[in-house]
């Protein structure tokens, strides 16, 4: 993973007041193989950084998918576009 994403992530997650005051505590069994491919692939060394990336994530999640897929064939096909 690029190492600019990350950061964009932790950022907007900040500008947002999502990542104050870190008291909240959360606990899971998960597979050791899970955890590592994450942390291989996003950089992440720390349980601790990766969760609270991975919650950033979501927490962040603009909803641009579910917005294209509802309007997927709504468009009219005779639509001169340009190209």
């Amino acid at each position: 993973m690029d190492p600019a994403r990350r950061t964009a992530v932790l950022s907007a997650a900040e500008k947002s007041g999502l990542l104050g005051e870190k008291s909240a505590r959360i606990g899971g069994r998960i597979s050791p193989a899970l955890l590592e491919q994450a942390k291989k692939q996003t950089g992440i060394s720390t349980d601790t950084d990766l969760i609270e990336f991975a919650l950033a994530n979501v927490a962040l999640e603009d909803g641009f998918s579910k917005a294209f897929d509802k309007t997927r064939g709504t468009v009219d096909p005779s639509l001169k576009l340009g190209f």
